[in-house]
């Protein structure tokens, strides 16, 4: 670790982060922090792992959209339940081959998105340790007592819809990959999902710095539109089947209405829409009554139906030559790889 000392760190990191917030009483620089939950609001906690070699490569993420990343995640699990973020913690275990340029730049992508919905650093941990890069990052939000979205709501009828694009995040890395110069592609995709002069750059920025549909989630617990929601991390079929087996129920969902990158860049674009993951899109669901007053977007986000859902206990695709046939659930899967290396 490039700093003579952890406290040294601390100081650094109190500088560069804001220390007040409503309902922080005691932030950075203790044991540990003290909150206050609000008046007629629950809490809502998430933790989520970045792994390098796992959720990012040091040769193929900049510093900065990996600290993006790492906050990203965990504010996208604060969006599917509803809730507003509010505060958040963050453990780190570095190489000490890391340079401080290294940390102010992933410090820097995670504080801008921290900034830019409200979010207050306020603790976490750090060490020095061989071997990979471990991130990780516990969020906190607040949602109205009562008005927490869940996995568990759905009910067979219901439509189920999907916000912005699916794909877009495994085709960037997909490219990424490809690419005999991928440090030029991320110089130009500094920015926001969804803009960018073409599908190639929007996956990009969709890849590098996705937009947690934090709004979305606030939106839809608020006015009451969802009955279920979770957000897309490891594939939209997977964590829809995920949905479905909360809620003891099934769907069927049409491919020519699924938001899935066109066919110029890639062959195989209903795979990556339908398995590609770390989209950090929301997938939801509303009853006939509320579907039939549903906006074109919630939230300053794109909303498409793309089924509904049914009393049986599976999940169909119905292709675009009208054909039904069973949806795979093939997506990430860490307990899968376990599996794969213990029959080794």
């Amino acid at each position: 670790m490039p700093f003579r000392s952890e406290a040294e760190f601390v100081r650094w990191l109190g500088r560069h982060w804001p220390v007040r917030g409503r309902g922080l009483d005691l932030g950075i620089g203790d044991d540990a922090a003290l909150l206050r939950a609000p008046a007629g609001r629950d809490l809502v906690v998430t933790t989520d792992l970045s792994i390098e070699d796992v959720h990012f490569r040091l040769d193929l993420h900049p510093p900065r959209a990996i600290g993006h990343r790492a906050l990203a995640r965990a504010l996208s699990d604060l969006a599917a339940m509803g809730s507003k973020p509010r505060f958040a913690l963050l453990s780190l275990a570095l190489s000490g081959n890391l340079m401080r340029s290294w940390i102010a730049a992933f410090y820097d992508g995670l504080g801008t998105l921290a900034r830019r919905f409200g979010v207050t650093l306020i603790g976490g941990d750090t060490a020095v340790a061989d071997g990979a890069a471990t991130i990780d990052t516990i969020a906190i939000g607040e949602v109205e007592r009562g008005r927490a979205l869940l996995r568990s709501g759905a009910r067979p009828g219901d439509r189920v819809y999907v916000t912005g694009r699916l794909g877009l995040s495994a085709l960037a890395l997909e490219l990424l990959r490809g690419s005999a110069r991928p440090s030029t592609w991320v110089a130009r995709s500094r920015g926001k999902a969804g803009i960018g002069r073409d599908e190639k750059q929007q996956a990009l920025a969709a890849h590098l710095y996705p937009e947690p549909r934090c709004s979305v989630g606030v939106a839809l617990a608020r006015q009451g539109l969802a009955s279920a929601a979770i957000d897309v991390s490891d594939g939209f079929a997977t964590d829809l089947a995920r949905l479905c087996e909360s809620s003891g129920c099934g769907a069927v969902v049409r491919e020519d209405q699924l938001p899935i990158p066109s066919g110029g860049l890639t062959r195989n674009a209903l795979e990556l829409g339908l398995y590609g993951g770390e989209d950090y899109e929301l997938i939801f669901t509303a009853s006939a009554s509320r579907a039939a007053r549903m906006p074109g977007s919630v939230g300053g986000a794109s909303v498409r139906e793309v089924g509904r859902i049914t009393a049986a206990h599976r999940l169909t695709l119905v292709r675009s030559d009208g054909r039904e046939v069973p949806l795979e659930t093939r997506g990430y899967d860490h307990f899968r790889k376990l599996r794969a290396s213990a029959r080794h």
